[in-house]
Protein backbone atom coordinates (compact mmCIF):
# COMPACT_ATOMS: atom_id res chain seq x y z
CA UNK A 1 0.00 0.00 0.00
CA UNK A 2 1.29 3.46 -0.94
CA UNK A 3 0.66 6.48 1.26
CA UNK A 4 0.64 10.02 -0.19
CA UNK A 5 0.09 13.43 1.28
CA UNK A 6 -3.43 14.73 0.69
CA UNK A 7 -2.91 17.88 -1.38
CA UNK A 8 -6.60 18.52 -1.97
CA UNK A 9 -7.66 22.18 -1.47
CA UNK A 10 -10.37 20.78 0.79
CA UNK A 11 -7.91 19.07 3.15
CA UNK A 12 -6.89 20.35 6.55
CA UNK A 13 -3.55 21.79 7.51
CA UNK A 14 -2.29 18.40 8.63
CA UNK A 15 -3.52 16.62 5.50
CA UNK A 16 -6.59 15.18 7.21
CA UNK A 17 -10.01 15.15 5.47
CA UNK A 18 -12.59 17.58 6.65
CA UNK A 19 -16.28 17.01 7.18
CA UNK A 20 -18.81 18.01 4.48
CA UNK A 21 -20.02 20.86 6.69
CA UNK A 22 -16.50 22.23 6.91
CA UNK A 23 -16.02 21.89 3.17
CA UNK A 24 -19.25 23.82 2.61
CA UNK A 25 -18.17 26.58 4.96
CA UNK A 26 -14.81 26.87 3.21
CA UNK A 27 -16.52 27.02 -0.20
CA UNK A 28 -18.74 29.86 0.98
CA UNK A 29 -15.68 31.79 2.13
CA UNK A 30 -13.88 31.17 -1.16
CA UNK A 31 -16.91 32.26 -3.18
CA UNK A 32 -16.81 35.68 -1.56
CA UNK A 33 -13.32 36.35 -2.90
CA UNK A 34 -12.76 33.96 -5.84
CA UNK A 35 -15.00 34.90 -8.78
CA UNK A 36 -13.93 31.85 -10.78
CA UNK A 37 -15.53 29.55 -8.23
CA UNK A 38 -18.92 31.27 -8.22
CA UNK A 39 -21.79 29.17 -9.55
CA UNK A 40 -25.08 30.83 -10.37
CA UNK A 41 -28.40 29.25 -9.66
CA UNK A 42 -29.48 27.11 -12.65
CA UNK A 43 -33.14 27.98 -12.25
CA UNK A 44 -32.29 31.66 -12.16
CA UNK A 45 -30.26 31.36 -15.35
CA UNK A 46 -33.11 29.52 -17.04
CA UNK A 47 -35.61 32.15 -15.93
CA UNK A 48 -33.37 34.93 -17.20
CA UNK A 49 -32.96 33.19 -20.59
CA UNK A 50 -36.70 32.76 -20.90
CA UNK A 51 -37.25 36.44 -20.15
CA UNK A 52 -34.62 37.48 -22.72
CA UNK A 53 -36.12 35.25 -25.43
CA UNK A 54 -39.61 36.51 -24.63
CA UNK A 55 -38.42 40.12 -24.90
CA UNK A 56 -36.71 39.44 -28.23
CA UNK A 57 -39.77 37.70 -29.63
CA UNK A 58 -41.99 40.54 -28.48
CA UNK A 59 -39.85 43.02 -30.44
CA UNK A 60 -39.26 40.72 -33.42
CA UNK A 61 -42.73 40.84 -34.96
CA UNK A 62 -42.98 44.67 -34.94
CA UNK A 63 -39.45 44.83 -36.39
CA UNK A 64 -40.39 42.43 -39.19
CA UNK A 65 -43.55 44.44 -39.87
CA UNK A 66 -41.51 47.64 -40.07
CA UNK A 67 -38.98 45.96 -42.37
CA UNK A 68 -41.73 44.66 -44.67
CA UNK A 69 -43.38 48.10 -44.74
CA UNK A 70 -40.03 49.71 -45.58
CA UNK A 71 -39.48 47.24 -48.44
CA UNK A 72 -42.95 47.93 -49.81
CA UNK A 73 -42.33 51.68 -49.68
CA UNK A 74 -38.96 51.32 -51.41
CA UNK A 75 -40.47 48.99 -54.01
CA UNK A 76 -43.27 51.45 -54.77
CA UNK A 77 -40.80 54.32 -55.14
CA UNK A 78 -38.50 52.21 -57.34
CA UNK A 79 -41.42 51.18 -59.55
CA UNK A 80 -42.28 54.85 -60.13
CA UNK A 81 -38.67 55.62 -61.03
CA UNK A 82 -38.55 52.77 -63.56
CA UNK A 83 -41.90 53.79 -65.05
CA UNK A 84 -40.55 57.31 -65.49
CA UNK A 85 -37.51 55.90 -67.32
CA UNK A 86 -39.81 53.85 -69.56
CA UNK A 87 -41.89 56.94 -70.33
CA UNK A 88 -38.71 58.78 -71.32
CA UNK A 89 -37.66 55.86 -73.53
CA UNK A 90 -41.12 55.83 -75.13
CA UNK A 91 -40.93 59.56 -75.86
CA UNK A 92 -37.45 59.22 -77.36
CA UNK A 93 -38.58 56.22 -79.41
CA UNK A 94 -41.42 58.28 -80.88
CA UNK A 95 -38.97 61.10 -81.57
CA UNK A 96 -36.66 58.62 -83.32
CA UNK A 97 -39.55 57.43 -85.49
CA UNK A 98 -40.31 61.03 -86.48
CA UNK A 99 -36.65 61.76 -87.19
CA UNK A 100 -36.36 58.60 -89.29
CA UNK A 101 -39.45 59.60 -91.26
CA UNK A 102 -38.04 63.08 -91.84
CA UNK A 103 -34.79 61.52 -92.97
CA UNK A 104 -36.45 59.48 -95.72
CA UNK A 105 -36.87 62.32 -98.19
CA UNK A 106 -33.30 63.46 -97.70
CA UNK A 107 -32.00 59.90 -98.03
CA UNK A 108 -34.05 59.36 -101.18
CA UNK A 109 -32.71 62.58 -102.72
CA UNK A 110 -29.11 61.67 -101.85
CA UNK A 111 -29.43 58.19 -103.34
CA UNK A 112 -31.06 59.50 -106.48
CA UNK A 113 -28.23 61.99 -106.94
CA UNK A 114 -25.68 59.26 -106.32
CA UNK A 115 -27.39 57.01 -108.87
CA UNK A 116 -27.29 59.74 -111.52
CA UNK A 117 -23.60 60.40 -110.92
CA UNK A 118 -22.75 56.72 -111.24
CA UNK A 119 -24.82 56.31 -114.40
CA UNK A 120 -23.31 59.43 -115.98
CA UNK A 121 -19.74 58.44 -115.14
CA UNK A 122 -19.96 54.73 -115.88
CA UNK A 123 -21.07 54.12 -119.45
CA UNK A 124 -21.23 50.36 -119.04
CA UNK A 125 -22.93 50.41 -115.63
CA UNK A 126 -26.17 48.49 -115.33
CA UNK A 127 -28.80 50.90 -113.96
CA UNK A 128 -30.83 48.00 -112.56
CA UNK A 129 -27.80 46.68 -110.67
CA UNK A 130 -27.01 50.11 -109.31
CA UNK A 131 -30.59 50.58 -108.18
CA UNK A 132 -30.46 47.19 -106.45
CA UNK A 133 -27.29 48.10 -104.57
CA UNK A 134 -28.79 51.41 -103.48
CA UNK A 135 -31.91 49.57 -102.28
CA UNK A 136 -29.72 47.27 -100.17
CA UNK A 137 -28.05 50.34 -98.63
CA UNK A 138 -31.45 51.85 -97.92
CA UNK A 139 -32.60 48.67 -96.15
CA UNK A 140 -29.44 48.63 -94.04
CA UNK A 141 -30.16 52.20 -92.96
CA UNK A 142 -33.81 51.52 -92.12
CA UNK A 143 -34.47 51.74 -88.36
CA UNK A 144 -38.12 50.70 -88.44
CA UNK A 145 -37.42 47.30 -86.88
CA UNK A 146 -35.37 48.82 -84.05
CA UNK A 147 -38.12 51.33 -83.26
CA UNK A 148 -40.78 48.60 -83.28
CA UNK A 149 -38.71 46.38 -81.00
CA UNK A 150 -38.14 49.26 -78.58
CA UNK A 151 -41.91 49.75 -78.35
CA UNK A 152 -42.41 46.03 -77.69
CA UNK A 153 -39.74 46.07 -74.96
CA UNK A 154 -41.44 49.06 -73.30
CA UNK A 155 -44.72 47.15 -73.09
CA UNK A 156 -42.98 44.04 -71.76
CA UNK A 157 -41.15 46.03 -69.07
CA UNK A 158 -44.34 47.72 -67.88
CA UNK A 159 -46.08 44.33 -67.70
CA UNK A 160 -43.26 43.01 -65.50
CA UNK A 161 -43.54 46.02 -63.19
CA UNK A 162 -47.25 45.28 -62.75
CA UNK A 163 -46.57 41.60 -62.00
CA UNK A 164 -46.22 40.88 -58.24
CA UNK A 165 -43.69 38.10 -58.95
CA UNK A 166 -39.92 38.82 -58.74
CA UNK A 167 -38.81 40.28 -62.07
CA UNK A 168 -35.28 41.57 -61.51
CA UNK A 169 -33.54 39.17 -63.91
CA UNK A 170 -36.14 39.61 -66.65
CA UNK A 171 -35.92 43.40 -66.36
CA UNK A 172 -32.13 43.23 -66.52
CA UNK A 173 -32.38 41.13 -69.70
CA UNK A 174 -34.81 43.67 -71.20
CA UNK A 175 -32.42 46.49 -70.32
CA UNK A 176 -29.74 44.71 -72.36
CA UNK A 177 -32.17 44.42 -75.26
CA UNK A 178 -33.03 48.12 -74.97
CA UNK A 179 -29.35 48.97 -75.13
CA UNK A 180 -28.78 46.71 -78.14
CA UNK A 181 -31.58 48.40 -80.10
CA UNK A 182 -30.29 51.87 -79.20
CA UNK A 183 -26.78 50.94 -80.38
CA UNK A 184 -28.14 49.61 -83.68
CA UNK A 185 -30.26 52.70 -84.16
CA UNK A 186 -27.20 54.93 -83.71
CA UNK A 187 -25.12 52.87 -86.13
CA UNK A 188 -27.85 53.07 -88.81
CA UNK A 189 -28.90 56.67 -88.30
CA UNK A 190 -26.71 58.44 -90.89
CA UNK A 191 -28.27 61.67 -89.64
CA UNK A 192 -27.24 63.95 -86.78
CA UNK A 193 -30.73 64.42 -85.26
CA UNK A 194 -31.39 60.67 -85.16
CA UNK A 195 -27.94 59.97 -83.73
CA UNK A 196 -28.56 62.51 -80.96
CA UNK A 197 -31.82 60.80 -80.07
CA UNK A 198 -30.07 57.43 -80.03
CA UNK A 199 -27.44 58.74 -77.60
CA UNK A 200 -30.16 60.15 -75.34
CA UNK A 201 -31.83 56.75 -75.43
CA UNK A 202 -28.61 55.05 -74.33
CA UNK A 203 -28.22 57.48 -71.42
CA UNK A 204 -31.75 56.83 -70.10
CA UNK A 205 -31.37 53.07 -70.60
CA UNK A 206 -28.13 53.09 -68.57
CA UNK A 207 -29.87 54.97 -65.76
CA UNK A 208 -32.74 52.51 -65.81
CA UNK A 209 -30.40 49.53 -65.75
CA UNK A 210 -28.68 50.89 -62.64
CA UNK A 211 -32.04 51.07 -60.87
CA UNK A 212 -32.99 47.58 -62.05
CA UNK A 213 -30.07 46.18 -60.04
CA UNK A 214 -32.10 47.02 -56.93
CA UNK A 215 -35.11 44.98 -58.11
CA UNK A 216 -35.59 41.55 -56.57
Amino acid sequence: MTFQVNKSPFSGRDGKFLTSRQIGERLERELKHNVALRVEDTDRERSTAVLVVAALLADLEPMLDDFAAMRRAEGTALRLVLLDHLDQIAALTNAAASAAEARLEETRANMTAALRRVVDEAVEADPARIAQELAIIAVKQDVTEEINRLKVHIGAAKALLDDPKPAGRKLDFLAQEFNREANTLCSKSQAAPLTAIGLDLKAVIDQMREQIQNVE
